[in-house]
């Protein structure tokens, strides 16, 4: 393992959730020697749970679409993504997956497969996500879904099939990183091309 010299850490920013630390550090360089002293920055977020859900009764993967403030200027500020959520203090992520599945979509789910565990952006941001996928089936739908009022949420329900879904894919519209990677993931697990 490498190692690193923390000279110092503050707080930049705290706010709303999202904080922002600065540091002050030293690193092992790949040669073995430590690297002059370098100023990064962390935004910290907390981690994330997120998952793809197929309805084994219509055959069809079920995602979400909401407004998303961050992409708005950039376009297309609406994205169609899976279910996902932040990770709550003492929660473990299926857990928080199984919340937000119940929250955003309406669906008790089951059996969850862990795809992969991974960073968001970590040059300079630490989330992490941890990535399921279920099927649910019409017998799970306990509610109509739609997000949480208190969080200001709305949020709809997309259905497609899988050809749909390939379709959209390849036209460009799926412009979410976590997504993309459950999507190409159920690609080459359904043997797809």
């Amino acid at each position: 393992m490498h190692k690193v010299e923390l000279q110092s850490t503050h707080t930049v920013f705290n706010k709303h959730n999202f904080k922002i630390e600065e540091s002050a550090l030293r690193f092992e360089k790949f040669n073995g020697e430590m690297s002059d002293t370098v100023q990064r920055l962390v935004f910290e977020r907390g981690d994330s749970a997120a998952a793809l859900l197929l309805n084994r009764d219509t055959q069809k993967v079920i995602l979400i679409k909401q407004f998303r403030y961050p992409t708005y200027q950039k376009q297309p500020g609406w994205l169609c993504e899976v279910v996902a959520g932040s990770i709550s203090e003492g929660e473990q992520p299926e857990e928080s997956i199984k919340r937000e599945i119940r929250e955003e979509v309406g669906y008790e789910a089951q059996n969850l497969t862990s795809v992969a565990t991974f960073y968001t952006s970590p040059g300079g941001c630490s989330e992490r996500i941890w990535l399921y996928y279920a099927e649910v089936s019409v017998a799970d739908r306990i509610n109509n879904g739609g997000g949480l009022a208190s969080e200001h949420e709305d949020i709809e329900q997309v259905e497609l099939s899988l050809p749909e879904l390939w379709q959209t894919i390849e036209r460009g519209e799926i412009m979410d990183a976590k997504t993309l990677i459950a999507l190409q993931w159920l690609r080459l697990r359904r043997g797809e091309k």
